[in-house]
């Protein structure tokens, strides 16, 4: 007569037939997949990452990395984590309800890199879809570009069925747009240099009277992620820098300044002043020196010290004479150790087995940007 066998002895032998197989078994209930060549999966974001829930039970760190341990690709679990970002009108500086350029209208800016398949795709400048990350997502796979922009990219999401809506404004950003406009233009027109000064200035005026949060002046979610496989990938979302020049696109969607991956070595991406980052594609160059035998963090350090060097025009310094902008990156290895740099005190969030969390980053320098 046949020996019956419990549900926990027939999990027990799948697993461990799985395993010898190299097959990937399918987890129980939220347990984390099983752990392979010692890495620890992760998931890593900038400090809205774990902030915002758009109304549901789960951030986005948490969704991605629920997703991620449950089988789902790594870089479908960080758009869908991301998606609550840019979906929530809470958050000024992602996606829907993101701060709007000088024109009032909400253009926004994303890109993804697919570690273990080498592929990457991005949108900029574009109009009227609350998810770009979903959209730079499309262009990795179904086109062999990456990064469609403008009109152009939108004619290509409405073409693969997505909805393009007339305005990504909510009442909050319509409304903090026109008190920018009425502290910048009292008399209708500035002369260029006084213009620019002006609108700088009445941006971060509004961020010292509370009226809008400093990393939403700035705008972006960066989110990067490593499996029990050790396969790594990363995202990155924006409305840009609040109240830009129409058309201006920042760091976010360039592969190596607002995200790289090497499936071999890890990922890096950043929030923050996004031409500082563009300037040494920083992003990039954290991953090439943690190739190089660097930690995540020394990596991230050494990227923030070659910013501070490259700024000396005298309009991006402090009365101290530092870098008077905040710039945060957020850097994982293969192995999945982490670590989150930024040029001031900041946090960040981070999800593991354990759950998720905020952490505070590791700044190069003290006090604040504007110190």
């Amino acid at each position: 007569m046949a020996k019956k066998v419990t549900r926990r002895e027939f999990v027990q032998t799948t697993t461990a037939a799985g395993m010898a197989l190299g097959v990937a078994t399918p987890s129980l209930g939220q347990a984390p997949a099983i752990r392979t060549g010692g890495v620890r999966p992760i998931v890593i974001a900038s400090n809205n990452g774990h902030t915002v829930k758009n109304g549901g039970p789960k951030t986005c760190v948490e969704t991605a990395f629920e997703l991620m341990t449950k089988g789902t690709d790594v870089l479908e679990a960080l758009v869908a984590g991301v998606n609550v970002v840019e979906l929530d009108p809470a958050d000024s500086g992602v996606g829907y309800g993101g701060l709007p350029n000088a024109e009032g209208v909400v253009q926004l800016d994303s890109c993804c890199m697919h570690g273990p398949r080498k592929r990457a795709g991005g949108v900029a400048c574009l109009e009227g879809i609350r998810t770009p990350s979903k959209v730079a997502h499309a262009v990795m796979e179904q086109t062999d570009h990456h990064l469609l922009v403008g009109k152009d990219a939108q004619r290509f999401a409405a073409g693969l069925g997505f909805t393009v809506e007339g305005d990504l404004n909510t009442e909050r950003s319509r409304g903090l747009w026109l008190e920018w406009k009425r502290r910048i233009d009292p008399e209708h027109y500035l002369d260029p240099r006084k213009r620019g000064d002006a609108a700088m200035g009445a941006g971060l005026a509004m961020v010292r009277d509370g009226l809008i949060d400093a990393d939403h002046f700035w705008g972006t979610i960066n989110c990067d992620g490593v499996n029990a496989r050790g396969e790594v990938c990363g995202v990155t979302t924006t409305s840009g820098l609040a109240w830009k020049i129409p058309g201006r696109v920042g760091d976010s969607p360039i592969l190596g300044a607002g995200l790289y991956v090497d499936n071999e070595v890890g990922a890096a991406g950043s929030t923050g002043r996004g031409e500082a980052n563009l300037y040494g594609l920083c992003s990039f160059l954290i991953v090439e020196l943690m190739r190089q035998g660097r930690s995540p963090k020394d990596a991230g350090m050494e990227a923030l010290r070659r910013v501070q060097k490259n700024t000396i025009e005298k309009r991006l310094l402090n009365a101290r004479g530092l870098p008077a902008f905040g710039l945060n990156f957020y850097v994982v290895n293969a192995k999945g150790e982490h670590a989150g740099v930024s040029m001031y005190a900041s946090q960040f969030a981070v999800c593991t087995e354990n759950g998720a969390e905020i952490m505070k980053t590791e700044p190069l320098l003290p006090g604040r940007a504007n110190d």
